[in-house]
């Protein structure tokens, strides 16, 4: 501890805070160990000293960066009983922005009957108006390091909902398709920007015990937004134009998050990172009861740990980061392994689906109406099937809820068959079984995209968990732009239920493969022995999961 002590520096260092701001995971791992640190640590005259200056400096601390930097970090402090609820506050607020990534992914499935008509839409133009905001999402993905360099976590959130705001007003307001285009593109740079940031900001906030509850409130709010994309675009429905305030109602929402990051602090852990210690202990003071001396234990580790980061980072080079990740085994099987979980969590064709659902409901007998409001029962069943997700996988565990594939795969199937029943001859036997598949592939897809975010967070060690998290983010979007940009091509080539059944279904059928042979379980293993587990050869993970389908079978368990 005293190695501790005498690396909790309280100035502020002014050339730190030029450094790269990255938050290595080595800080989860040290947050673990804390208990153990607590039983030998003994409270000297030393560390309370420490704290008395940290107090004094909290409170006579310079505003740090230049005019915009500072903008952006403006912050109206609200005064909770006690942090708790000051978490509450942060995690409810910070986890709201994915509302904005959902009702973009559902309300255009809405928007695009009536947009087609007044801005005259081919069919090319209608998909690349759905897909031009996953692709905006892939590049604004790219920028998140820069933005979170110079204006942190809280401010990179701010910047979204700017892009948000902007992306909706201009799609609110087109007159041309060249103009819905910046719109949704102005939307996705937004997306990406805050997909990448908000679970990291909440993370770096909330105390570990909670940390993976409060995270999750994010895919909770994804299919939260969804279900109001759906309700509003029903609600906009008859109105003249209505298409505009849905498209444009992401104004309303990035507005209400954006004004409650105004009462939201910037990230401790980025603060510290950055030589920032004064306002980091003043920001840990309202997140944590700092009467307890495990909180305050907690605040120096966190110090260490951000030193020990700022030394590794001046130690290599971008290159070499990357080069870790692509040359060492180890790295690159974690690599693959994320990228493909997170990848067939769009390619079974959950993106495409969901912006198009309207005009799906519409192919298979529903009027224009009752198909946008008809989309409100997928949409709602995505937000139940998250729920079970976010509750029950770590009991369950990453295998078995790999198997929610399954339900994916039989609800394409009765989706496929939907579209060859007669409409003239049987439409309620069509539109029953089209309604059925549409249940049960939303319910499990609700499930199976929890999945998809958990798993690339266990793929990568500690020192290239942060880039591979980005990397697998770009796949996300860029496999959703592939998807969304190219579904009509694809109905028109393959016919409806060739794109369900065939492609997606093959898809989803092929990656039931992939799991149930290569997909290791992680449940309830540490950081270091999912290490060794991506140390081994894929052939050795391979070999123990036939094993161990072969002892089920025998046992009787599967």
């Amino acid at each position: 501890m005293s190695e501790l002590f005498s690396e909790a520096k309280i100035e502020s260092s002014s050339d730190t805070a030029s450094k790269e701001i990255r938050v290595d995971d080595t800080l989860d791992k040290k947050f673990d160990d804390i208990d153990q640190d607590i039983d030998d640590f003994v409270y000297s005259e030393e560390t309370e000293r420490i704290f008395t200056q940290l107090d004094h400096d909290a409170e006579n601390f310079e505003p740090h960066g230049n005019y915009l930097q500072r903008l952006m970090a403006t912050e109206f402090k609200i005064n909770f009983n006690n942090a708790s609820r000051m978490i509450a506050f942060l995690a409810a607020f910070a986890s709201m922005a994915a509302i904005l990534a959902g009702v973009d992914q559902s309300i255009i499935s809405g928007a695009t009957i009536g947009m087609e008509k007044d801005l005259q839409l081919t069919s090319s133009q209608q998909s690349l108006v759905s897909s031009l905001t996953p692709l905006g999402a892939t590049f604004g993905s790219l920028g998140i390091s820069f933005l979170t360099k110079y204006f942190g976590r809280k401010g990179a959130i701010i910047w979204a909902c700017i892009l948000y705001t902007i992306g909706g007003g201009l799609c609110a307001g087109s007159r041309s398709y060249h103009m819905m285009y910046a719109g949704r593109f102005f939307l996705g740079l937004g997306i990406g920007v805050e997909g990448g940031v908000v679970c990291v900001y909440v993370a770096e906030c909330v105390p570990p015990r909670i940390r993976g509850s409060l995270v999750s409130l994010y895919q909770f709010n994804i299919a939260l937004g969804e279900v109001l994309g759906f309700a509003i675009a029903a609600i906009f429905y008859e109105v003249k134009g209505g298409w505009r305030y849905m498209v444009g109602s992401s104004v309303v929402f990035s507005t209400i998050v954006l004004i409650g990051l105004l009462f939201l602090p910037e990230s401790p852990r980025y603060l510290a990172l950055n030589g920032r210690i004064a306002e980091a202990w003043s920001v840990w003071k309202r997140l944590r009861d700092v009467t307890k001396r495990e909180n305050k234990i907690e605040f120096l580790q966190m110090r260490q740990a951000a030193i020990e980061e700022e030394q590794r980072v001046k130690s290599e080079t971008r290159w070499q980061q990357w080069g870790e990740i692509f040359l060492i085994p180890r790295n690159r099987r974690g690599l693959v392994h994320g990228v493909i979980m997170i990848a067939l969590g769009q390619l079974v064709g959950a993106n495409g689906i969901l912006y198009y659902l309207s005009t799906l409901m519409s192919h298979i007998g529903f009027s224009e109406k009752n198909s946008v409001f008809m989309s409100l029962v997928g949409g709602g069943s995505l937000l139940v099937g998250t729920i079970p997700g976010v509750l029950l996988m770590d009991k369950f565990g990453r295998r078995t809820w790999s198997m929610m594939i399954i339900g994916l795969f039989t609800g394409l199937v009765l989706v496929g068959v939907g579209y060859l029943i007669p409409l003239d001859k049987n439409l309620p036997a069509a539109e029953g079984v089209y309604l059925t598949g549409i249940i049960v592939y939303m319910l499990s897809n609700g499930s199976y995209a929890c999945l998809t975010w958990v798993i690339p967070s266990e793929c990568f060690d500690l020192r290239t968990r942060s880039l591979g998290m980005s990397i697998c983010s770009g796949t996300l979007y860029l496999m959703a732009f592939i998807i969304t940009y190219n579904f009509n091509r694809m109905q028109a080539a393959m016919t409806y239920t060739g794109v369900t059944l065939g492609f997606y279904g093959g898809i989803a059928f092929l990656g039931f493969i992939y799991q149930l042979c290569f997909m290791p379980e992680t449940k309830n293993r540490t950081l270091e022995e999912i290490d060794e587990i991506f140390s081994l050869p894929v052939s050795s993970i391979f070999k123990e999961n036939i094993s161990n389908l072969k002892k089920g079978i025998i046992s009787g368990n599967i």
